[in-house]
């Protein structure tokens, strides 16, 4: 079974920490904080490192209320640049979140979910440019932390035979 990557941008106030507590409870395998063009919150020295530290722990008590047997890695932020060329997972493996995309698989089990006001016009075109194939999450746009937790929901009811592929 492959092992579930998802990469969401970081969100103002305490949403990030409880979408990435919520992810825990899924069971996802690796949480990665992204800085994408839109991000509006910027992590800074010392406060980032608090922030990192916080988050992790946050996942930990997630990760145990829910009786989960392996704690999900919670990486470092990384740019929307980096995450695409393979600072998440290998392009291959990767898709981004965007209206109008595919239905998503496990054949791209790393999920990128981008900022409230969406993704750059850039950062789609370097997406392109490697290939990677986005993903509808529904219907309605979401908040980057609803987003988060449903691309999560998705992929992690795939994986475990919840709901089957289309």
């Amino acid at each position: 079974m492959p092992a579930i990557t998802v990469a969401f941008s970081l969100a103002k106030g305490d949403r990030t920490q409880w979408a990435a507590a919520k992810l825990a409870e899924l069971g996802i395998d690796r949480i990665v904080p992204l800085i994408c063009d839109r991000t509006v919150v910027r992590p800074g020295d010392e406060g980032g490192r608090l922030r990192s530290l916080r988050l992790r722990r946050i996942v930990r008590e997630a990760a145990m209320q829910a009786r989960l047997v392996h704690l999900p890695e919670v990486a470092e932020p990384c740019s929307s640049r980096e995450a695409v060329a393979g600072g998440v997972a290998p392009p291959a493996r990767l898709c981004i979140a965007e209206p109008g995309g595919e239905v998503p698989s496990l054949a791209t089990p790393a999920i990128l979910v981008g900022p409230e006001g969406g993704w750059s016009c850039e950062e789609l075109a370097i997406a392109a440019g490697e290939s990677i194939r986005p993903v509808a999450l529904g219907t309605s746009v979401l908040r980057v932390e609803t987003a988060a937790v449903v691309g999560g929901a998705i992929l992690t009811a795939l994986r475990s035979g919840l709901v089957r592929p289309v």
